[in-house]
């Protein structure tokens, strides 16, 4: 079986696949590259035809869904039609070219739509963990019963995923997800200011999404050009962006431990957890809730949510990693990330 995982990331397209145990594809795309020329993402899956399943840049995520079944409305709740948000347009404009080309593409729930989160955690929420988090849990599935000889039913994390834009926390407990902070819902990015306080966007008044963009540990920096590496490098230069960046993945994963009591660990993924400063800064202070690691992963270049993304794949075929795809109950996801909105006067779509 020939199994295509692909995540859109705000800095790039990563790219990963495996034909049983061999690694097929292993590469990332820059988004700037992308924007110049979205055929090099058909060029990049083409290299490695024919393909069995693709695993697509799922955004927000859906129920699972094949490409050919896409309308704009699926496309709409997926990836919002906002054009102040250039990777937005290029991955809808992506998913168009799939679909025209015929690929086997299937798009993959957020945390959301899983009937494995109980209702009332999601009341007025729509980012809870989009599909690429779902992916990068199935890989923390994977490895945690791997490295313990463990069935995917008994595994439990935290899963703090940090990447270059946001930050997110997943809480997994029984091989489910149960609870999910996503990267515009719970603490601040490197990028993005996280969750909103509601009385900011009352003032804001109606803002483009590129605000979502904004406001985060770099912004809090007062440089422009600051990278993770340099903070990392030069945090006693940076004390307040740097505890920013630690103390919103620690209060992330303490409020998980509402959802996941015992975790057997905390796991890390992300960008910024492969940069050592920030590794050795967030195992010392998350050793307080549970031994902490980075997850493993196969991939060299493509990030861990590519590679759990044909993890994914893999399993929706009923390969090797069918039972991950039966421990989150995928195929059991429904509904859309507007169906959990209680706010009087608020005018959404419904399902």
């Amino acid at each position: 079986m020939r199994v295509l995982g692909i995540d859109p990331g705000t800095g790039s397209f990563d790219f990963f696949g495996m034909e049983g145990e061999m690694v097929i594809l292993d590469t990332s795309v820059p988004v700037p590259e992308v924007a110049q020329n979205p055929g090099v993402l058909l060029d990049t899956i083409k290299s490695v035809y024919p393909l069995d399943i693709i695993v697509g840049p799922s955004g927000y995520g859906l129920p699972l869904t094949p490409v050919r079944d896409m309308t704009e409305r699926e496309l709409d709740l997926m990836v919002p039609d906002d054009k102040s948000i250039p990777l937005y347009d290029g991955i809808r404009m992506v998913i168009r070219l799939m679909k025209t080309e015929g690929f086997p593409v299937t798009f993959t729930p957020g945390v959301i739509h899983l009937p494995t989160v109980p209702e009332y955690r999601k009341v007025n929420k729509i980012d809870m963990g989009t599909a690429d988090k779902v992916c990068c849990v199935a890989l923390a599935i994977k490895d945690q019963a791997e490295l313990y000889g463990i069935d995917y039913r008994h595994t439990a994390f935290v899963l703090a995923e940090v990447g270059y834009a946001f930050t997110a926390v997943i809480g997994v407990d029984g091989g489910k997800i149960v609870d999910g902070l996503g990267g515009t819902s719970g603490g601040p990015g490197f990028i993005s200011l996280g969750g909103m306080d509601s009385e900011l966007a009352v003032r804001l008044g109606r803002f483009p999404g590129v605000v979502l963009f904004s406001g985060g540990v770099k912004d809090a920096s007062g440089r422009d050009d600051l990278t993770p590496e340099e903070l990392a490098k030069h945090h006693g230069h940076y004390p307040q962006p740097w505890d920013m960046l630690l103390e919103s993945v620690t209060k992330g994963v303490a409020a998980m431990m509402v959802a996941v009591p015992k975790p057997r660990e905390v796991l890390l993924s992300g960008r910024l957890s492969r940069i050592p400063e920030i590794e050795e800064a967030l195992v010392d202070r998350l050793s307080l809730f549970a031994p902490v690691r980075r997850v493993r992963r196969r991939a060299q270049v493509a990030k861990e949510a590519a590679e759990g993304a044909c993890i994914l794949g893999d399993g929706l075929r009923n390969g090797q990693y069918r039972g991950i795809v039966d421990s989150l109950e995928l195929r059991a996801a429904t509904g859309t990330m507007f169906d959990y909105i209680r706010i009087k006067g608020a005018s959404l779509e419904k399902s």
